[in-house]
């Protein structure tokens, strides 16, 4: 005769490594925002740069990602899955996407005339200066940090 109670799934755990982001520089370039950029900022963009500045503890992130689940893209707990949906995600920002569609990741990349025309650097310079990684072209963040200095220092703020 067989149990009458469920048998217990073992649950694998993965060792996670956490990576910090430098996030000093970009702290810095906020600091150079002017109030009626920061308040342009803060409409357009909602509270994303209040949590940019949240400081994360990497043990919660890596006992956090114990629980998620790839496949269903969510987090599975024992009896419940927490998976928010994009107006939670709006909520939580403070970011109402106002008719605009979310981004979802169609496995097409922005070119690199449109991404030159967003950070007013040559299609040219930027041909020089984009690397390839594991398939995928990057601009260096070096490069890209350097540029929204200049344009700070211009008080040029708005994206294109």
């Amino acid at each position: 005769m067989g149990s009458s109670q469920t048998p217990l799934l073992k649950k694998r755990f993965y060792q996670v490594k956490v990576k910090s982001l430098g996030i000093t520089s970009l702290k810095e370039l906020g600091q150079l925002m002017g109030q009626l950029q920061r308040q342009a900022f803060h409409k357009a963009y909602g509270i994303i740069w209040d949590l940019a500045m949240v400081e994360v503890s990497t043990e919660a992130i890596a006992s956090l990602a114990q629980y998620y689940d790839q496949q269903l893209r969510c987090f599975t707990f024992r009896d419940f899955q927490l998976s928010p949906m994009v107006e939670e995600f709006e909520e939580i920002l403070g970011c109402p996407l106002g008719g605009r569609r979310p981004y979802l990741f169609s496995g097409f990349y922005p070119s690199l005339a449109r991404i030159s025309k967003i950070v007013q650097i040559s299609a040219q310079e930027l041909d020089h200066r984009k690397q390839v990684e594991n398939g995928l072209v990057r601009i260096p963040r070096k490069c890209l940090e350097v540029k929204a200095r200049i344009l700070a220092g211009r008080g040029e703020w708005a994206c294109s």
